[in-house]
Order: C-alpha cells, then sequence, then structure tokens
C-alpha cells in the first residue's frame, strides 16, 4: 500500500502541474517512480498514464492545438523510440537509472538555461530531429516535454500554443513507447501491482479537474518552477541511487 500511496502523490501531483502548465506527468512523477519502482517499470507506468493524461487533455485544450505540427513531429518519433527500447534491453539496471536520471537534469538545464543559445528554428528539419529526439527521451526516461519545449522555444510558439500543442505529442510518443517496450519485450504492464492501474487513473482524473479550476488562479509560470524543483529533485536521487549501486 505504501507504494501505491507514493505513486498516487506522483501522480496526483504531476497530473496537476501539466493541467495547469502543460507539462508535469513526466518530469515530476518519472524520477519518483524511477525510483520507488524500477527505471524499467516505472518509466513504462508513465508512459501509460501520460498518454491518458494528455488524452484527456488534448480534448480540453484543443482550441489552441497546431495539428500540422503534431503531424511534423509525431510522424518520426517511433525512431527514436525504438533506438531508446533496445538501449534499454542492453545495459543494466544500475546503469539505466544513471541515464535516466541524468537525461531529466540535462533536458531540465536546457529548458531552464538553453533558451539564449538555441539558433532559431526555420523549416521542417529542426521539427523532425525533435521528433526523434522526443521518441527517444521519453522511452528513455518518461520525459518529451523539455524536448519539444527547447524547439518551442526556438519556432517562438506563445505559451497556449506550446501547451495545447503538447498533449496529442504526449499522446502519440506515450503510446509508441508503450507499444514498442510491449512487442519486443522489454517492459510489460502484467510486473505491476494490479491495484496501481485503477488508483492512478483515477488519482489522474481529479488531478485534471483540480488543474482546471486552478489553471485561472495559479501563475503558469510558478507552477512550471515548481514542476521543475520537483523534477530535480527526483531525477537527482535517481541519478545518486544509480551511481551508488555501480560503485
Amino acid at each position: 500500500m505504501a507504494l501505491v500511496a507514493v505513486v498516487a502523490g506522483a501522480i496526483f501531483v504531476g497530473s496537476t502541474m501539466q493541467r495547469i502548465g502543460g507539462m508535469g506527468l513526466g518530469l515530476v512523477a518519472a524520477p519518483i517512480l524511477s525510483f520507488a519502482i524500477g527505471p524499467v517499470q516505472g518509466i513504462l507506468l508513465i508512459n501509460v498514464l501520460a498518454c491518458i493524461n494528455s488524452l484527456m487533455n488534448s480534448y480540453s485544450m484543443r482550441a489552441g492545438i497546431d495539428w500540422a505540427m503534431v503531424r511534423l513531429i509525431g510522424s518520426v518519433m517511433i525512431i527514436g523510440s525504438l533506438s531508446g527500447a533496445l538501449l534499454i534491453r542492453s545495459i543494466s539496471i544500475p546503469a539505466l537509472q544513471v541515464i535516466v536520471g541524468a537525461s531529466i537534469v540535462c533536458a531540465l538545464c536546457v529548458v531552464i538555461f538553453g533558451k539564449r543559445f538555441v539558433p532559431p528554428a526555420r523549416g521542417k528539419a529542426p521539427a523532425l530531429i525533435t521528433g526523434v529526439i522526443a521518441g527517444f527521451t521519453n522511452t528513455l526516461a518518461g520525459v518529451a516535454g523539455p524536448v519539444i519545449t527547447v524547439y518551442a522555444q526556438a519556432a517562438q510558439w506563445d505559451h497556449r500554443r506550446l501547451a495545447s500543442t503538447l498533449q496529442p505529442l504526449f499522446v502519440v510518443c506515450g503510446l509508441l513507447s508503450f507499444l514498442v517496450k510491449e512487442l519486443s519485450g522489454t517492459a510489460s504492464m502484467g510486473q505491476l501491482p494490479w491495484l496501481i492501474w485503477p488508483v492512478s487513473c483515477l488519482t489522474m482524473v481529479a488531478a485534471i479537474a483540480l488543474g482546471a479550476r486552478l489553471s485561472a488562479k495559479i501563475n503558469r509560470e510558478a507552477a512550471r518552477r515548481f514542476s521543475i524543483i520537483l523534477a530535480f529533485a527526483g531525477s537527482l536521487s535517481v541519478l545518486i541511487r544509480g551511481l551508488y549501486a555501480l560503485l
């Protein structure tokens, strides 16, 4: 029950932050679940829940979605997902924890500090490269948002367009990551305690409802900063745990 409570808490905070600011479930919950369940099963759970979460958010945020960019970026995510699954199969659990933790830390640093160094994005090539990298990082570490955010900053998207367009892209990469892992035998839903699934889904629905109410009252930038702080703390703990096991 303690494990289910930890999972529910991480899902609740992450889902609330995602409804307010556009991303947060993967950032907040992925490192916590990687630590609590393991980097393979924890990220698989995030892939599935993020897909469901973003599907619900896509409907409520549909007016701001740039579907042309969804098709362009989403069309190549499978390339990154396959590469991520192959890497998971070829390394140890501690090494995977190190990679997951380091990947999230690096992604967060790029979002925070990279804006001033990223050149303007023009043409289709940057969007396609973004899709491949997002598919890879989502399959490996459960986070695609930071990569797409960096592209959006370079392409000068406004916040509404970014937050809305992220949702269907999260659906695509979450579904691809899940299918690639299941079909390749990299991970399986059946290895997780059954109680986690209904509790996580109910928690997520409640969190989205709360986030919808709070979105008009809470500053989105403040919510984003809170998510990043939690993500940093969680990813550093996963990184340290992996390094300790390797040493």
